[in-house]
């Protein structure tokens, strides 16, 4: 309830920004019409979100043939989060990550790339899996879709403000003027940033907490993100580089700090979920009463793409 909490009250000091930026740059009039243009640009976002960034990465569904053994593990870890089963999606990539996306349970999905699929065992797979699902279970695709919509719009208004040449939309004289706009043109985006990366960072944490507990060990995830973390050094993900917006959704933050990305990570650190996860494993290492979701299933059709398929 405390991360709920947290994350209504960043949502709605993102929004107020945005607000606020309109009234001062155009004021009543200013207000309204950034008003609506959120109300716009989140409504856009909550239907098409989905499609936009599963066409981004040229993902590739996943069907009960293709890949049994993943497509039912999945299956039963939506079964315990209480989710119907997600559409799920390949992407063939070399560095080993995962995201979820959809504006609700009944349209999610969960898309994993070739790298973590051909990296880790059935446990940790089923960490990462049930991570995404919770994210989905606490509808943070919707929210983190909506934070990134509006952190955009955040950063499109102030550079309007800017253009515009520090006057309101009636002929008078802006109070901010044309140094104040410019000003504004980096402390609004920035500000927004801010927000988007504390929303991003305590869904995170929330998101690694409910998975373990669908999982049945946090050891699972613990060990997952430790070889995410681990093998996406020098992997360069040329799509996420090209749509760094679009770099919340992972489960670990997919830009290999080519720019200033390191400086902005909307991702919590690494070591830390990790140490947070082990404090949550049972005392004296011993496993849980819940058996790992998946042994083995009858083989299926050949892995897309060419490559070897580890889940037939």
């Amino acid at each position: 309830m405390q991360g709920y909490m947290r994350t209504a009250m960043l949502l709605a000091a993102l929004t107020a920004l945005f607000i606020g930026i309109g009234y001062l740059l155009g004021g009543q009039q200013g207000m309204v019409l950034a008003f609506l243009l959120a109300c716009g640009t989140n409504l856009w976002a909550w239907w098409n979100s989905d499609r936009m960034v599963l066409s981004m990465y040229n993902a590739q569904p996943i069907t009960p043939a293709e890949a049994p053994r993943l497509f039912a593990m999945v299956q039963q870890l939506a079964q315990r989060a209480g989710l119907p089963m997600p559409a799920l999606y390949v992407i063939h990539e070399d560095q080993p990550n995962a995201f979820a996306t959809g504006r609700n349970p009944q349209n999610a999905a969960v898309a994993v790339n070739t790298g973590l699929l051909d990296l880790m065992n059935e446990q940790e797979v089923a960490g990462v899996v049930a991570h995404e699902l919770a994210h989905i279970k606490h509808r943070d695709t919707l929210i983190m879709t909506l934070t990134a919509t509006l952190a955009g719009a955040v950063g499109m208004l102030a550079q309007f403000g800017f253009l515009f040449g520090g006057h309101s939309q009636d002929g008078r004289r802006n109070p901010f003027g044309p140094i104040g706009a410019m000003v504004l043109l980096i402390v609004g985006p920035l500000a927004a940033m801010l927000v988007q990366m504390a929303i991003s960072r305590s869904r995170e944490y929330e998101a690694d907490r409910l998975g373990a507990e669908i999982a049945g060990d946090p050891r699972w995830l613990a060990s997952g993100l430790q070889k995410l973390e681990q093998y996406k050094q020098g992997r360069v993900n040329q799509v996420a580089e090209a749509n760094p917006a679009s770099a919340h959704m992972f489960i670990i933050n997919p830009l290999s700090g080519l720019r200033m990305d390191s400086l902005f990570t909307t991702h919590p650190p690494t070591e830390e979920r990790i140490r947070r996860l082990l404090a949550m494993a049972p005392r004296g290492g011993a496993l849980p009463r819940r058996a790992p979701p998946v042994v083995s299933y009858p083989p299926g059709s050949p892995w897309g793409g060419g490559r070897r398929n580890p889940w037939s």
